[in-house]
């Protein structure tokens, strides 16, 4: 028999009673004067990363609540079936094998095969580092989704490792817009194309792929095998479009979790090999955490038990990301995927309509630019949202100063949402650019921040290949924990099919004109486009 999805269990209504009772009303500012332990009591240290957990909006007892939730709804015997490579993507019927590939040889399955791979595309990817004789320049990965996320939000995380003399470039978007700019900028003699689609069929790549093609043979460019690779499983359409090196990648590695597959090529060719093995073995040793510690203190089990705290019972319906170190802009859009693809979903792992909401919307910026644009919505606007800050201690610059006031605005930022500012506090400041006629305590309710707004702060030593791979298998085996008690499938996508089958019919309808059968919006529209 299944688990119990997390509605159905005893924990929950007791997690109902107890949010009635105390959770509703939970106020961080009391609990910190309550608790001068409260800092050591809700850390936690995992593999690469410290955990702040304190300036969240829970007590030991809702902790105790939550693991009780957890053991319920069988979250340990799940995780242990996904890491033996049980099909635990039922709609697919496939393993979820992602850890696989970051594994010791000889330790996860399919070992030979995965590590066969993996020196073969490290291999070439040394051969392109050594620009002295592969003649490359520039490196363009064609793909979208999980193979353009991943890389694309790896390179310039892990800037300081990567080749001097190479430059990166990732296309995505099917609008000529994204592609276009970059070829302008390239020589074709220089230039290698990465083209990442595991079933070589991928709308937007392929499309892309034959501008690149075109743009390339047009440019005069010669020999393509050489100047275009594939990361796919179907060698004969790679090989009818001109490609004959090809690197694949198995159906038990969803193409979020990719990364860590050949789909990793372009990062391969930016940091090395050793690195790039460097990034697997940190993502590992935090799958062994996930596998191992007890859940009281599993970085990524707590994380995805406050997500449902936080979703299901305070009713917060986003989590916004703020890492505080440019190398990780792209992390917020790599984390919505791995999310929002993941556990964006309506019915549990045997079609049942959930009961409860699931997935928030997860968005964010870097600070400290987020702070000049929507951090003002988070102090004072009416929702609240739960905000996880990412730290760097060292730097790989050499402006300390800078990156003192960075981590400085970090916390001050995290301190400020916990605080607030009293009316009272607002009437004995002065502000030099208020309206001089403005009624004192209106200036001050203008002024006035309400406090008691969840944050999590997780903090590396050093954005390293190692720590940044055990930070993103954080984020995977979260999402794993959350979507387990919701009783979904995390490991399928069917919603971003529907939206593909249409476009391939209204496709030609857009160079024909034949709007018939369709409502009258589409066909409004079409036509419009048309004129």
């Amino acid at each position: 028999m299944p688990a119990p999805r997390c509605d159905e269990t005893a924990a929950w209504a007791a997690l109902r009673r107890h949010f009635d009772d105390s959770g509703r009303s939970f106020d961080l500012r009391q609990a910190f004067g309550a608790e001068p332990q409260r800092f050591e009591r809700f850390s936690l240290e995992a593999p690469e990363v410290f955990a702040d957990l304190s300036k969240n909006r829970w007590s030991e007892a809702t902790r105790a609540l939550l693991l009780a939730l957890a053991q319920e709804c069988g979250l340990a015997e799940r995780r242990d079936a996904m890491l033996r490579g049980e099909p635990v993507n039922t709609t697919e019927g496939r393993a979820v094998l992602h850890t696989a590939l970051r594994a010791p040889r000889g330790t996860a399955p399919f070992s030979d095969t995965v590590h066969d791979m993996l020196d073969r595309f490290l291999a070439y990817a040394e051969q392109v580092r050594d620009t002295a004789s592969s003649g490359f320049t520039d490196i363009v990965n064609l793909g979208i989704g999980g193979s353009d996320l991943g890389p694309q939000m790896a390179v310039p995380a892990l800037d300081a490792w990567c080749h001097p003399g190479l430059r990166f470039h990732f296309v995505s978007n099917v609008d000529g817009h994204d592609i276009s700019p970059v070829l302008r900028r390239l020589d074709p003699t220089r230039t290698l194309f990465i083209v990442a689609s595991k079933t070589f069929t991928t709308q937007e790549t392929m499309a892309n792929a034959q501008v690149a093609r075109a743009w390339f043979l047009a440019q005069g460019g010669t020999d393509l095998g050489r100047h275009f690779v594939g990361v796919t499983t179907n060698l004969e359409a790679a090989a009818e479009f001109g490609i004959h090196r090809t690197f694949g990648f198995w159906d038990w590695v969803g193409g979020r979790f990719s990364l860590w597959s050949a789909v990793g090529l372009a990062l391969a060719i930016a940091i090395g090999a050793e690195q790039f093995r460097a990034l697997l073995a940190g993502a590992h040793a935090m799958d062994r955490h996930f596998a191992e510690a007890p859940l009281a203190q599993n970085l990524p089990v707590q994380l995805g038990l406050l997500d449902v705290w936080y979703r299901n019972f305070h009713g917060f319906a986003s989590r916004s990301v703020a890492p505080y170190h440019q190398g990780l802009r792209r992390l917020p859009a790599y984390l919505q995927q791995l999310e929002m693809e993941s556990n964006g979903k309506g019915v549990d792992s045997q079609g049942r309509p959930l009961a409860e909401a699931s997935c928030p919307v997860v968005w964010g910026e870097p600070g400290t630019n987020g702070q000049h644009a929507f951090f003002q919505m988070l102090h004072q606007g009416t929702d609240v949202v739960p905000v996880e800050f990412i730290a760097v201690k060292r730097p790989t610059h050499d402006h300390a100063a800078l990156h003192s006031m960075l981590l400085a605005n970090c916390l001050a930022q995290s301190q400020a949402l916990l605080w607030g500012k009293s009316t009272a506090q607002a009437l004995t400041e002065s502000a030099p650019t208020a309206a001089p006629s403005l009624d004192r305590a209106v200036l001050a309710r203008h002024r006035s921040f309400p406090g008691n707004r969840p944050s999590t702060m997780l903090l590396l030593d050093e954005l390293t290949p190692r720590a940044l791979g055990a930070l993103i298998a954080l984020y995977e085996h979260r999402v794993f924990t959350s979507g387990a008690l919701w009783g979904i499938n995390s490991f399928d996508q069917w919603g971003v099919e529907l939206g593909k089958a249409l476009c391939h019919q209204l496709l030609p309808r857009l160079q024909t004109g034949d709007a018939s059968g369709l409502d009258s919006s589409t066909a409004g529209l079409l036509n419009r486009l048309r004129a």
